[in-house]
């Protein structure tokens, strides 16, 4: 199964999404992705948290995108409280969205990349990626799967 949480489904025109949790806020995103979660124990959950980059990135609101930051962080244990032995979580973004640029515009910064699970090793760099593509792959792999582009570093995290 592949769940949707927030606008996922809107991108993909909801081709191949099992289920849709729609959102209003990210902070309604973080709860439907831990109602998400007991509701669908296997498969991949997909989960868009819109207001970093629609009420603060594009709106140059840096204090805004802070108090998001904090307030998902907060959420992170929750999360890793739901987790099943098998299950892994990985955090990034689709582009850079600097709340502090003059334009409003996507930043070409590299975005961040965090996994965590309770099979994922700590303290794990793995460094630039090539591609974004490679979290594709990694998300392929994890379920036994490959996909066309992209490098997995599954094996290097678990």
């Amino acid at each position: 199964p592949a769940i949707s949480v927030g606008k996922i489904a809107d991108v993909f025109l909801g081709r191949g999404i099992t289920a849709r949790y729609k959102t209003e806020t990210s902070a309604d995103g973080m709860a439907k992705t831990l109602q998400a979660m007991r509701e669908h124990p296997a498969g991949l959950i997909w989960i868009n948290l819109v207001d970093f980059d629609m009420l603060y990135g594009h709106r140059n609101d840096p204090e805004g995108y802070s108090l998001a930051l904090e307030e998902a962080d907060a959420w992170l244990p929750q999360l890793e409280a739901a987790l099943k032995p098998s299950d892994l979580v990985l955090i990034t973004a689709d582009h850079g969205c600097d709340p502090v640029t003059p334009s409003t515009d996507h930043t070409r910064e590299y975005v961040p990349l965090f996994a965590f699970g309770p099979n994922v090793r700590a303290g794990v760099n793995l460094g630039t990626r090539r591609s974004l593509a490679d979290v594709g792959q990694t998300v392929a792999s994890n379920f036994g799967l490959e996909v066309a582009s992209g490098a997995s570093f599954l094996t290097e995290i678990a």
